[in-house]
């Protein structure tokens, strides 16, 4: 279980459990809130996903510097 609590941001980049079908397991949080909204660092596609999900799957977060 993922006990450690990260701090989002917009403009961080965030490596979640499971890889896109491009490839690519890092995505750009463009939005947050309830909801966040996230940039594949891969291709580009961006996906509306719920706070509490995010955090589930959350393997690492990468601070914008």
């Amino acid at each position: 279980m993922n006990d450690r609590k990260f701090d989002y941001e917009v403009g961080d980049i965030v490596t979640l459990k499971k890889q896109h079908p491009c490839g690519s397991k890092e995505w750009e949080i463009l939005r947050v809130g309830a909801d966040f909204r996230l940039k594949c660092m891969g291709c580009g596609h961006q996906v509306m996903l719920a706070r509490r999900l995010v955090e589930k799957n959350t393997r690492d977060l990468k601070k914008n510097a």
